[in-house]
This record gives C-alpha cells, sequence and structure tokens, in this order.
C-alpha cells in the first residue's frame, strides 16, 4: 500500500467523487502516513482466516501482533515470528511471499471510482474497481463523521467479502523504532531467511 495518493487533473470527477476522494485520502494518510498510527483490528475471511491483533504503520514501516504471530517491516527487511512454533521467518521487506493472505489485497487508489454517502454509523466511502483496472473490487470504508478515523473497511475480493473491524484508532506519537525487529529478544528461536 502506498503512502499519498493524487487525484489526477485529467479526470473529470463528480463533486461527490471529488469529496469522497478527498476524505478517503486524508483517512489513508492518518493511517500510512508519515507520523504513524497504531489500531486494534478483529478480522474473520470466510471461516479460513480469523484472527484479531493490532497494528503499527508508519509510510511503508509496519508491525502487528496477534495470538499466533508478530510481525516487523522496517522497509528493507520482514521478520515474522510464530509463536508455537518458536521459529522467526525473515524475506526482504516487499516479498509476496511473507504473508499469504495480507499480500493478497494490494490497493492502489487511483483505479478506483470514489463515491461518500453518510451513514447513520458514520461516513461511508465506496471504492469500485474501474474497468480493465486490477485489484480488489470493491472497498467500503466506514468512517467518523467528525474525526474521519477509520471504523471498518469491507472487501470485495473475488466473490468474497472481508470485513475488518477497526477499534482504538490513533495517529501520530509513532517511534520508528517500533518497527525494528529486537533479535536479542529471540536468541533461541529458531532462524528460517527467505531473503
Amino acid at each position: 500500500m502506498g503512502a499519498f495518493t493524487t487525484v489526477s487533473a485529467q479526470e473529470k470527477l463528480t463533486p461527490n467523487e471529488q469529496q469522497a476522494r478527498r476524505i478517503f485520502d486524508e483517512a489513508y494518510n492518518m493511517v500510512y502516513g508519515p507520523k504513524g498510527s497504531q489500531l486494534t483490528y478483529s478480522v474473520n475471511i470466510i471461516g479460513i482466516y480469523k484472527t484479531k491483533g493490532t497494528i503499527w504503520t508508519m509510510g511503508k514501516m509496519s508491525k502487528f501482533a496477534d495470538e499466533k504471530y508478530i510481525a516487523w517491516n522496517d522497509d528493507v527487511t520482514y521478520y515474522r515470528l510464530e509463536r508455537k512454533k518458536k521459529t522467526i521467518t525473515i524475506y526482504s521487506a516487499h516479498d509476496d511471499e511473507r504473508d499469504k493472505y495480507a499480500t493478497k489485497f494490494k490497493f492502489y487508489p487511483e483505479n478506483y471510482r470514489y463515491n461518500i454517502k453518510d451513514d447513520k454509523k458514520g461516513l461511508l466511502i465506496t471504492l469500485k474497481l474501474k474497468p480493465n483496472a486490477k485489484g480488489i473490487k470493491e472497498v467500503r470504508a466506514l468512517l467518523d463523521k467528525r474525526t474521519h478515523y477509520p471504523q471498518s473497511v469491507r472487501i470485495k475480493f473475488g466473490i468474497f467479502h472481508v470485513t475488518i473491524k477497526i477499534s482504538q484508532f490513533k495517529t501520530g506519537g509513532i517511534s520508528e523504532q517500533m518497527f525494528k525487529f529486537p533479535s536479542e529478544q529471540y536468541k533461541d528461536f529458531k532462524y528460517i531467511d527467505k531473503r
């Protein structure tokens, strides 16, 4: 996922599309921008994969922790710790093999048409994939009306719908140290280098 997005000046957008894109970009940049963010999430991918945890991001750097895994991505190297197996698998930061679920959900904001509407739970921004573009077919982002913080994201990928519920969102105050793998804490783990 990229950090900042812009709308092409050549593309004619309706006022609704302009507003939807502006508010979506604002929320997207709160999550992935240079100030960093933290959120708690829960996801259930049609019973195949169910988890909840915490994600920290700052630009292209990220860390996530759930009951099975912890992963650190400092934008150079990606470390995935499996708690039960006591293993740490190392990948290049942008290797698609590093995560069989998350890397399937690649997202390019310019590949979508945007729409916004008022919902009783917040602002609902719908993104629909443009003809001949590749990516997630549809994204529905529910944002808080006042802060524009994300509350949930529903993704249509193929014939499946996945809803990611988001809580305890905060932006800013994230240290780059958060994304550095603390190797001294895991000396007794087995390391598997796939770079």
